[in-house]
This record gives C-alpha cells, structure tokens and sequence, in this order.
C-alpha cells in the first residue's frame, strides 16, 4: 500500500525503519513545511517522493495511507487535511486534544468513508492478548488491583512543557498507563480520582490517577516528565504477583508466587521494534474495507480522551485548542 508520512520527527524517522522492513508497505510519500528536510528523509529512508508542504502531498491521488508524526496539538486538524483528502489515517498517540476534537473526526472519516485510527501501538501488540490470558488462567489467583507507571526525562523538551502544543505528561506518557489499564482491567469504572503537579508553563509534570472499579478492583496510574522510571505494570493477586517490564512495549511477564519466588518468565514474540502490528492491522482493515481497527475502536479512543479531558479539568490545565 503506498504509504505517506505527514511530519518528519524522531517518530516519523523510527516508523519509515518499520515500513521499509514490511514487504506490504511502499514507502511512497514524505512531506515536511520544510522541503529541504523532506528530501533528507526521503533520501535517508527511502522513500520515493518528498514534498515542502502537506497540502502539497495530499494532492498527489497515488497516496492511499497517511501516518501522522506531528505534535498533539496539530493531529486534528492534519487529520482533517489527510480525510478531505480522501486519505486513510494512522495517527500519532494522543489522537486529538480533546474528545469533542476525535468526535469530530471520526464524523468526517464516515462521511468520507475512511478509516482513521490512533498509532497507540500497544493496543495492537501481542504482549496484549498474552497478558489477558495469562490474567484469565489464573496463574496469581484473584486479581483486584493493578498498579502502572511511566517516566522519561523529557522536561526540556518544547514539545512537552508548551500549552500551544498540548504539552505535559498525561497526553504523551500518561496516555500509555490509562491504556494499559483499560486493555487489562476494561473500562466499567465507577469512580476516579486525581492529582497533578503542574510545570510553571501551566501543563502537568507529573501526575497520579486512581480508577476504581465496580467489581470493587481498583487500578493506580503515575506519569511524569522529570525522572526515569521502571515503566513496570504489576498485577497483584491473591496467589501472587505479575510484573509486566516495560508497558510501552512489553518485553517479558515475570510471575512470582505467595513464597514471593519468581515460578514463571514469558517472553514477548520477537519483533521489529513494536510498530508493525499497528500498521499491518490498519492496512489490512483497508483492504479489507474496514473503517476503523478492532484493537483499537473508535469508542476505545473517545474514552480515554474522555478521560484525560476530565483529569485537565480537575487540574486547571486547559490548552489554547480546548475551544475547538
């Protein structure tokens, strides 16, 4: 399928090694506001054509799938660009800024009978469906509660600390523990609680989320943008504990019993770098005329937008875009 990248980021620059090692992709398309950094890409990863503006690329009738490498803050109107255009979408985790935003989105993908779906690349990853299994075998008896964290040191980072460009921990990292904790312990949530502190930008540096359940489990969440963590999900059960190393892309699940011994290591499948499951599955929904992907639904994206929409609010952290 000709492939296309709107945005030449470090992201942009990790999915193109991912397409370039997948036979059913063509690396057709780059573009950048920039063409002297578009041809660059091009020339560095292969790609066939590379063009200074987006609107540019998006008239070229050959492309078929557009992913989407910009900041947060422009996905929805890119993605509004990419639909008008009549192109497929995969775009770039936090889908939009708020849920009004992906609303709108996915009413203008029907309407032009597109798929549009978010890159949250570990919905779409195996490690998913091994860690539900190894949940429903049993294997740390009765689990009723789920703890999830995620850091980098990425303060210094523009795209990060600035309002304009829907900075702060939740939208970037935080967005990774709330799916791992929808994926792993669904979503009939009965009640939430929060905090955050905030960066003197005004968006949150670090934050802590609490999600109780109505089957009385309960899931605790922190993210942040100061420090490195372990990135570690753990279940805890009633026979033991599951640790899962490394929630943004799963490598293995160390199982551990009552006597605190470790019984079990599952390992993860070998893989490409973890993004070649969502772009396979997102191309073959096309081709299979689907309009949105099974592992991560659209009302899957509405929810967690609803979500973080929430946390803001309790926060005080509100973006210039919030009146879209």
């Amino acid at each position: 399928m000709k492939t296309a990248i709107l945005g030449v980021g470090r992201i942009a620059g990790t999915l193109a090694v991912t397409m370039q090692a997948l036979p059913e992709v063509e690396c057709y398309a780059v573009a950048s506001r920039s063409l002297k950094k578009a041809q660059g890409f091009a020339r560095e990863h292969g790609f066939q054509k590379a063009y200074g503006s987006y609107e540019e690329m998006l008239a070229d009738e050959a492309v078929e799938l557009v992913y989407i490498a910009t900041p947060h803050s422009h996905h929805y109107e890119h993605m509004k660009l990419c639909i008008e255009a009549g192109k497929h979408v995969l775009c770039e985790k936090a889908f939009t800024v708020t849920r009004k935003q992906a609303e709108e989105v996915f009413r203008l993908a029907a309407e032009r009978n597109v798929l549009a779906t978010e890159a949250i690349w570990t919905r779409y990853m195996p490690s998913r469906k091994i860690i539900n299994e190894l949940l429903a075998e049993g294997v740390i008896g009765e689990v009723k509660t789920l703890t999830a964290n995620l850091s980098y040191t990425i303060s210094g980072k523009e795209r990060i600390i600035r309002p304009e460009l829907a900075g702060g921990a939740l939208l970037d990292v935080g967005v990774y523990t709330l799916n791992f904790a929808l994926m792993h312990f669904g979503n009939r949530i009965v009640r939430k609680q929060s905090a955050a502190q905030l960066t003197e930008t005004g968006v949150d540096g670090q934050n802590a989320i609490m999600l109780f359940y109505e089957d009385g489990r309960f899931a605790v969440l922190n993210s942040g943008i100061y420090g490195m963590s372990d990135r570690q999900g753990i279940f805890y059960g009633s026979k033991g504990w599951m640790a899962v190393d490394n929630i943004n892309n799963p490598l293995e699940v160390r199982i551990y019993n009552e006597k605190r011994q470790l019984c079990r290591t599952v390992s993860m499948p070998e893989q490409i770098n973890g993004y070649e499951y969502e772009i396979l599955e997102t191309i073959d929904c096309i081709r299979n005329g689907k309009r949105e992907c099974p592992s991560m639904r659209h009302e899957d994206t509405l929810e967690v937008m609803e979500l973080m929409d929430a946390f803001r609010r309790e926060w005080g952290v509100r973006y210039p875009e919030e009146s879209v």
